[in-house]
């Protein structure tokens, strides 16, 4: 199992459904689609289905569908999250409403999903409605995933096991549904396209919790984003959640007063030094690593007597433990 030819299938795939897709009329709904398929990423998601398909000795070939579901679904979100952003750019590149509009965007952005749908009617029909059903669950746990996000915006009693199950919903089970998907086209039985879900979902909130502390400990070079972007923006991490729960009330008062009021331009420096201080004093970088470390354990530990050969296991344990290395 060679992740770079995954990689590289899964990309000559992409390339084609993209192609046939930005003929179709009217261009208006469909070339933004090609766009945002374009822009580069990771390709996490698919890669995940194609090596769990693998792993239990299916063919790649018949994963492609779902792979490409996974995608496009995830791109569909992206697209949309954009919006509710206002965010100018992603990967480098003008956003879909952008270089468009908005009703563009979500007009397209609503294709992608049907497309997603069409794929997964490609898909063998011994295993098709079983994927549909893992698909659709997950793809509304994304979305109630954003909601909680977006509420946790202004509730102020937000709790840690409250943040977990969130992100946990928004980033966290597309991962693991990529695993279970593949493995049950490529023949695997419920219970190890289980324990893959239990593994990718674990490992998924592992990397959550990782961002997290990059986004205030990262070296912004390697990071890719802003340092204390998340304080700037008074998100309620892990990192802030941690400290008020711990913190005692002069401290406590002082993270509040600090997160309570929109950030000025000049002053972002001035509150990301200020916020950090206080995480220091509580260390609250070692207590979020411990608790990254033990979603990450408790991914591994789900996959141990996972009946498959050991190489190949192998293979997605290191592609998880290279996910998580990232200087923290």
């Amino acid at each position: 199992m060679d992740i770079k030819l995954l990689f590289d299938f899964f990309e000559t795939e992409l390339e084609k459904f993209r192609k046939e897709n930005s003929k179709n009329q009217p261009l208006e709904l469909y070339v933004p689609i090609s766009y945002i398929l374009q822009l580069g990423g990771k390709k996490l998601r698919p890669l995940l289905v194609l090596m769990a398909c693998e792993l239990v000795d299916g063919k790649k070939e018949e994963a492609i569908p779902a792979a490409l579901a996974i995608e496009v679904f995830h791109n569909f979100t992206l697209m949309h999250d954009d919006i509710m952003d206002n965010a100018p750019i992603r990967r480098g590149k003008a956003t879909v409403h952008e270089q468009w509009n908005n009703n563009i965007a979500i007009l397209s952005g609503d294709a992608m999903l049907v497309k997603a749908y069409q794929e997964l009617f490609k898909l063998n029909p011994t295993i098709q409605q079983k994927v549909l059903e893992i698909f659709s669950k997950t793809a509304l746990e994304v979305c109630e995933g954003q909601q909680l996000d977006m509420n946790f915006e202004t509730l102020h009693n937000v709790s840690i096991p409250m943040y977990i199950n969130m992100i946990g919903l928004k980033t966290a089970v597309l991962l693991g549904a990529s695993l279970q998907i593949g493995a049950l086209v490529g023949g695997a039985n419920y219970e190890d396209a289980q324990a893959l879900y239990d593994f990718g979902k674990n490992i998924g909130i592992a990397f959550q919790l990782q961002d997290d502390i990059l986004d205030v400990y990262g070296n912004e070079e390697n990071f890719g984003k802003k340092k204390g972007g998340d304080i700037i923006a008074n998100k309620k991490t892990y990192l802030i959640l941690k400290t008020l729960e711990i913190a005692d009330r002069y401290s406590k008062e002082e993270l509040l007063t600090w997160l309570g009021h929109p950030t000025k331009k000049e002053d972002e420096t001035e509150k990301v030094t200020a916020v950090t201080k206080i995480l220091d004093f509580y260390s609250i970088r070692e207590l979020a690593k411990k608790e990254m470390d033990f979603y990450y354990q408790k991914g591994l530990s789900a996959i141990e007597n996972l009946p498959c050969a050991q190489q190949k296991k192998q293979t997605l344990l290191d592609f998880a433990s290279q996910l998580m290395v990232r200087e923290i």
